[in-house]
Order: C-alpha cells, then structure tokens, then sequence
C-alpha cells in the first residue's frame, strides 16, 4: 500500500520518473488480461475488473499525482479533463472539483458510513448461490455447477441468506431474492453497506477511479490489488467448478469451508480499511 504523500511541486525530472513507475506497474497488472483479450479468450474471475467496472485499461495507465501536486513542464495534461494548466503547470481544476461536489459528498458518505459500522463475517459468498438459485441460465454458463443445479439449490434452501450489497442482491434470480434477510436498494446503501463485504471492498476500487483524476494513482492500483484478490476468493467459494483453471474451491457448503471464507474476509477487511480511510481523507480534502 502506497501512502507516499508527494511535494507540491514537481519538476519534470522528478514527476516523470513516478509516472513510468506507475503505467509499468498498471501493465503489469493488466499483461494478463490483454493477452487474453487479444486471443479473445474470457475468463470467469480475472476479467471482472475490467468487464463489471467501467474503467478501460487505457486510463488505468495514466498517471494522476492527486491535489495540490503541481507538474512542471507537463504539456502532455493540458486539455485533460480535470486539470488546468497555466504557465507551464499541469494541475487539478477547482472547478472541476466544484462541478462533482455532490457525488464527492455521497462517495464520502457512504464510505464513512461504511468505516463506523461494525464488519459482519457470516454471509459466506452465498450471494454467488442466490444468482444461479432455480435459474434457466447462468452467467458462467461454460463452467459446471460444482453441485449440479440441484445441490445448488438445497445450499441455498438450508441457509440463512444475509447479503447486505445491493449491487450484489439485484443479480439475485427472482426466486432467491424473497429468501435475503435484506432488501438493499440504492437508497439504503449507505444504511446497510458493511467492512465485511467482499463486495463493498472490492468497490473501493470503484470509488477510486470514480473519484478520478483526483484519486492518486497509487491509491487507485492499490484498490484494483485488493479488488483483484477478493474477486479470486469470491469465484473460489461461487458454485462454480473452476478446478480447471487452477482453483481450488472454498467449499462454504461444509463447517470447514465455511471457517476458511471466514477467516479470508476479515484479511481481506483489515486490508480495506486504511484503504478506505484515505478515500475518505481524499474526499474531505476535496470538500473542504
């Protein structure tokens, strides 16, 4: 995690060096992805990030220093949406900001809300189950059912289903969605949103590059890390079969499957939470 906070004014020798650092890093993450991309060949957990986010890899690439950071001799950021550059220097538009002040506020909101209320660890990836439950069709339809649509059907039927996401739950098939404990809507994100849900982390990488150009480049990478990881533990623990590409499941029908979920998110929470502290800070920072 990067928390480097940079000198307000950089020159081109000291900011090109960084950006170099940040897109080999972006290609880095992304190598796979584009390969398969050009051989045309999907892929169940890898390409979410880049298929359910709207973010192309091209603008992961571009490099954002973050407010109050001053670019000297950075002609390549005159006309980019969200900076101003005068005299020479490339940064940030206040009004830019000004313009986007409302969604800043609801980002802010949410993700505050998120970090006060206490994380939950029992929902154990069954809102994968509930998107398949009694359904004619599936999303992965060329990766089996672990259990058959059958055994699927009866983890769903046996437990107590408690998805708290509300860009999780209206995938839910019509049929499992009575069976939540929960019924989020947009409104109640920000009443129900928990540190505990896979899904909530993983969307701090949404917030990240929502909150673009503003977002330091680092943070936002650091996010798409996260997110990349918790996006492998959600398809393990899914009733998809995906022994074929190499993963093992977590099988959260059984007592030991279960502890094992368990115990991944609250890692997977504790990495979250400094990242969605300076979300926050970053917004706060913008606002005021």
């Amino acid at each position: 995690m990067t928390t480097t906070t940079l000198p307000r004014t950089l020159a081109r020798a000291d900011w090109e060096p960084l950006e170099r650092a940040h897109t080999e890093r972006a290609d880095a993450l992304m190598a796979g992805h584009l390969a398969r991309k050009q051989r045309r060949e999907p892929h169940p957990v890898e390409d979410f990030l880049f298929t359910y986010y709207p973010v192309r890899p091209k603008q992961l690439r571009i490099w954002h220093p973050g407010p109050g950071v001053q670019l000297l001799d950075a002609p390549s950021y005159e006309g980019r949406k969200g900076y101003r550059y005068v005299d020479g220097a490339a940064g940030l538009d206040p009004a830019e900001i000004e313009r986007r002040r409302e969604s800043i506020t609801w980002i802010r909101a949410l993700l505050g809300a998120t970090l006060d209320r206490q994380p939950q660890f029992g929902c154990f990836g069954l809102h994968e189950w509930a998107m398949v439950y009694r359904a004619d069709a599936v999303r992965h339809e060329k990766w089996p059912l672990r259990l058959g649509a059958e055994g699927t059907d009866q983890v769903v039927e046996s437990h107590k289903i408690g998805c708290s996401h509300f860009d999780a739950f209206r995938f839910f098939t019509d049929e499992a969605r009575p069976l939540n404990l929960l019924q989020p809507t947009r409104e109640s994100q920000p009443a129900l949103e928990q540190g505990g849900c896979l899904h909530a982390n993983m969307d701090l990488y949404k917030w990240a590059t929502k909150l673009a150009p503003f977002t330091p480049s680092a943070l936002v990478l650091d996010c798409f890390e996260l997110a990349r990881d918790i996006r492998t533990l959600d398809m393990r623990a899914s009733p998809y079969d995906l022994a074929a590409l190499g993963y093992d499941a977590v099988r959260i029908e059984t007592p030991a499957g279960k502890a094992e979920y368990a115990a991944a998110q609250r890692t997977f929470a504790g990495r979250a939470r400094p990242l969605r502290e300076q979300l926050v800070a970053l917004c706060d920072d913008l606002l005021g």
